[in-house]
């Protein structure tokens, strides 16, 4: 197939490589502008512009998809399909229109499930058992276009947003070359979706990653691994925002106020919560680098009469 590629993170290189592998024209990558990344701010092209530059592809990096520019570009190419995968812009309907298979998108869930910018992380945080990958023909809403394929994978006790992302990143690199193969041959079939059960992922915040020691021990685990590597779950100790990489949970040893440390050793700081305790194994304090509990505790202390809150 001739095809546009726009993508910007990471998450999309997988779908790029196998396009690019398994033989497809592609005549042109858009992805977003550099941004300044880093402690010294300097500009930085996305991962997909990278990739496709090593690629030799053609890369294009507009304000907007929607210009009038872009689409007397889109136009010229007369691209078969769009593929659409963690890009970062609305797609307007001149666009939505413009290819032979229309544009299609890739999205990490199970649609209609976590509709929006950061399906994985909620998964994860609300206690998913399972989620997927999407292929959908895309329309005018967010995420609400009719479903072209779909597969699940379960989400393991030891699954984060990394391990995930990794896992549906690979996933959707593979869906997209059947769903191409089926488009070309005329043998899917458009399953509309059903409003009525969607869910929505709203974009993370700094504050989304607030743990209160109030809530259940499964519920303070989900949040600190639906939100690796950022924006990271934290608590306050004496006044500072105390990120929390790594824990654990434990049945409940010791009567103590939630937020309670009730325990400090080389294993970690014994915490209690509404249920049980939880033992954190990696944190990282203000301008400091993360580091496991009994590699801090060698050089610094931790005072046990502080409530976390």
């Amino acid at each position: 197939m001739n095809l546009v590629f726009a993508g910007t993170p990471e998450f999309a290189l997988p779908t790029l490589e196998a396009l690019y592998e398994n033989g497809h024209n592609i005549s042109l990558v858009i992805t977003q502008k550099d941004r300044p990344r880093g402690r010294g701010k300097k500009l930085k092209p996305t991962p997909v512009k990278k990739k496709a530059l090593e690629l030799g592809l053609e890369v294009y990096q507009p304000d907007s998809i929607n210009s009038q520019e872009s689409i007397e570009i889109l136009k010229n190419i007369a691209p078969d399909c769009i593929v659409v995968i963690a890009f970062g812009q609305i797609l307007k309907k001149e666009v939505l229109n413009l290819p032979k298979y229309n544009c299609i998108n890739i999205h990490a869930s199970l649609l209609p499930k976590y509709r929006g910018a950061a399906p994985i992380n909620w998964a994860i945080i609300n206690g998913e058992t399972e989620t997927g990958i999407t292929i959908m023909k895309m329309d005018e809403g967010l995420d609400t276009g009719p479903i072209l394929n779909m597969k699940s994978i379960p989400i393991e006790d030891t699954d984060d947003s990394i391990s995930i992302h990794d896992k549906l990143s690979v996933l959707g690199g593979e869906m997209i070359l059947e769903t191409l193969r089926d488009l070309e041959k005329n043998t899917i079939k458009e399953i509309p979706q059903n409003d009525s059960l969607s869910t929505y992922a709203p974009i993370l915040t700094k504050e989304t990653g607030k743990i209160n020691w109030n809530d259940s021990g499964v519920k303070i685990i989900n949040l600190i691994r639906g939100l690796k590597p950022w924006p990271s779950a934290f608590t306050i100790y004496n006044g500072e925002n105390l990120k929390i990489h790594e824990a654990r949970r434990i049945p409940k040893f010791i009567e103590g106020d939630n937020g309670a440390i009730v325990k400090i050793n080389d294993e970690g700081v014994f915490v209690n919560c509404k249920d049980e305790s939880i033992v954190i194994e990696v944190l990282q304090f203000p301008g400091k680098r993360k580091m496991h509990v009994s590699d801090y505790l060698r050089g610094n202390e931790i005072d046990p009469q502080v409530k976390l809150v």
